[in-house]
C-alpha cells in the first residue's frame, strides 16, 4: 500500500472546506471535533461503527469517550500530517452523527 501524502496548498483548503465541524490542533497538523451524543450507549454505538472503518483502512483516530461526549483528533502519522484518509475519516464520521442526531 502506498504511503499516504500530506495534503498541502488548495487540494487541502478544499477538503478542509466540507469539514465545517471540525477544527485544526493547535499544536499539530491534525483536526479535532467534539461529538455529543443522547447518552452513553449512543456515543459506544458510534465509536464501535467508526472502529469497523478504521480497521477497514487501516487508520485509526486518536479518541477519548466521557459519557456522551467522543473527542477526536485525526493525524496521519505516516506523512506527520492531515492526509485524504483523515478527510474521508472525518467525512464518515459527520455522516454518522447526523444520523443519531
Amino acid at each position: 500500500m502506498p504511503r499516504p501524502s500530506r495534503l498541502v496548498g488548495a487540494d487541502r483548503t478544499a477538503a478542509l472546506a466540507d469539514l465545517p465541524a471540525w477544527s485544526l490542533a493547535p499544536d499539530r497538523d491534525a483536526l479535532q471535533r467534539a461529538f455529543r451524543f443522547a447518552d452513553f450507549r449512543s456515543a459506544f454505538g458510534f465509536m464501535a461503527q467508526v472502529a469497523l472503518w478504521a480497521e477497514k483502512h487501516d487508520h485509526h483516530p486518536e479518541w477519548s469517550n466521557v459519557y456522551n461526549r467522543v473527542e477526536v483528533t485525526l493525524t496521519t502519522h505516516d506523512c506527520d500530517g492531515i492526509s485524504a484518509l483523515d478527510v474521508a475519516l472525518a467525512c464518515y464520521m459527520d455522516g454518522l452523527a447526523d444520523g443519531a442526531a
